[in-house]
């Protein structure tokens, strides 16, 4: 069987040029294929035979070292969220019943990991001396549990969806398709490692294609656009993110070189949540060079992306990518002919997850007879397949005076207004609409924000009347989470 991560299996028979290159940056820090790999088998060899680890997923070299072990070993690992509170912690460590867990050795643990054995993970011996290498581990099932990633929990205790090796793989390798990645890339990101977006994407990406991942630790502008002009060919962000890069590019007095380095990248990829099209537009005409959105899950890590050869078209996710199949669905259960119908997307491929762990109810409720996953994400097709994602069913789906109205259009109309910095639109029990649209702002001037009917105006010249939000509420900021995410449910609270 092909192995996950074929550039670490087995170094003993490459060239010295291939165990020499850099894996894995985190600042000062820096890994060579022979070293991950000499650090890895180190570790594996200790986690041989384990029932589940717990890695405690700080965005540090020893993350790495300690999740590429566990994949090696054939041992499921449940990246931890440090930042994750007492009680989901608790939850967490409960329902995985992790045997170990893995973190650096000036890690402080919660209470809630104080039962676990813990392995301290040290990068200080990662070296391989010439002929030295460790033997290949025997790769396991392409079923066999790779990670065990816990959702976010937005209705109820995070459930753990269980990723197999076979779901990684095809999602890496559909992303080498669409994005022409190759081991001659550089990717540079500063998400966090307990998440699909930053562990898989942006780690186990890189290494899967034998090239090299620069982690910033913590997201900077400087830092950006420092390791973009030294060699970055990638950058993956979410839109927080983006959106603190067009500010800075419209800032004279912003990072030096910023323009230069993202001009130069070969793709600009963002994820986790829209990309508002103004900051596209804003990205676009500074550097000549258009961001790409892709769009996943936990469950089914990724289901769409714009190719690095398509059209980055603002306010679409992409076509479907290899091997997954797509399709939008009534409320009813049946399969939208009309594309331009907004629906509910489902997916059905070997990029899905194999179920939620100890929830057989919650698993079965996920997916149809027929084995396409239900994703609770709202959307459009466009006449080439390229898809509009509408939000969320349970918080972006508006029905309002009986039409289906999506919050992000209205959001992004809202964000073309100059006197908005940031919005969320919601809606909110009315008894003669059904619903009422809520549009939540951040003003560009808190001082002075713009009126609520000039708002509302606004958006009903860019869409249609009855997609006005009948009441604004202004905020300092909106709630958001690690990914940048807006939490809508904490919005009226």
């Amino acid at each position: 069987m092909t192995p996950l991560l074929p550039a670490l299996q087995d170094l003993s028979g490459t060239s010295g040029t291939a165990a020499s290159r850099e894996a894995v940056r985190f600042g000062g820090l820096s890994l060579t294929y022979a070293q991950l790999a000499a650090a890895s088998n180190a570790l594996a060899v200790r986690l041989a035979g384990a029932g589940r680890v717990a890695v405690w997923a700080t965005p540090t070299a020893e993350t790495v070292v300690s999740v590429v072990a566990a994949l090696r070993a054939g041992v499921p690992a449940v990246p931890v969220n440090p930042r994750t509170g007492a009680r989901e912690l608790a939850h967490i460590v409960a329902d995985s019943a992790p045997t170990t867990v893995l973190a650096g050795p000036a890690d402080e643990l919660p209470a809630a990991l104080a039962g676990l054995e813990r392995l301290d993970v040290s990068t200080d011996t990662a070296t391989a001396p010439d002929g030295a290498f460790p033997e290949p581990f025997p790769e396991p099932s392409p079923e066999a549990p790779a990670l065990i990633v816990y959702t976010s929990g937005t209705t109820g205790p995070p459930k753990g969806a269980v990723l197999p090796r076979r779901a990684i793989a095809a999602s890496l390798d559909a992303l080498e398709d669409a994005w022409r990645w190759t081991g001659d890339d550089v990717l540079v990101h500063a998400l966090p490692l307990f998440h699909v977006h930053g562990l898989i994407l942006g780690v186990l990406g890189p290494l899967r294609r034998g090239g090299s991942v620069r982690h910033l630790g913590r997201f900077s502008v400087e830092g950006v656009a420092a390791e973009l002009l030294s060699g970055g060919t990638m950058l993956f962000g979410v839109p927080t993110m983006y959106h603190r890069l067009a500010e800075a590019l419209g800032d004279p007095a912003g990072s030096p070189g910023l323009t230069k380095a993202l001009a130069g990248a070969r793709l600009l990829v963002s994820g986790s949540a829209a990309l508002p099209v103004h900051d596209h537009e804003r990205i676009a005409a500074a550097t000549g060079r258009r961001v790409i959105e892709r769009y996943g899950m936990t469950e089914t890590l990724m289901n769409t992306g714009v190719r690095a050869d398509g059209e980055a078209r603002p306010g679409t996710v992409g076509p479907p990518l290899r091997g997954v199949a797509l399709r939008l669905v009534e409320e009813d259960g049946t399969v939208l002919d009309d594309p331009a119908t907004i629906g509910e997307i489902q997916v059905r491929g070997p990029n899905l997850f194999t179920g939620y762990l100890n929830r057989p109810d919650a698993t079965a409720a996920a997916l149809t007879e027929d084995g396409w996953f239900r994703t609770g994400d709202m959307a459009t097709r466009d006449a080439d397949g390229y898809v509009r994602i509408v939000g969320r069913k349970a918080t972006d789906l508006i029905k309002s005076g009986g039409y289906k109205i999506g919050a992000g259009e209205i959001e992004n109309a809202l964000l073309d207004h100059p006197g908005v910095r940031e919005a969320a639109v919601t809606g909110e029990p009315d008894a003669d609409l059904g619903e009422r649209i809520v549009a939540w702002v951040v003003p560009a001037d808190p001082g002075s924000p713009p009126p609520a009917e000039e708002l509302a105006d606004h958006v009903a010249g860019l869409l249609a009347p009855h997609k006005r939000p009948r009441t604004v509420r202004f905020l300092d900021a909106l709630p958001r989470n690690d990914l940048g995410k807006i939490m809508k449910r904490s919005l009226g609270r």
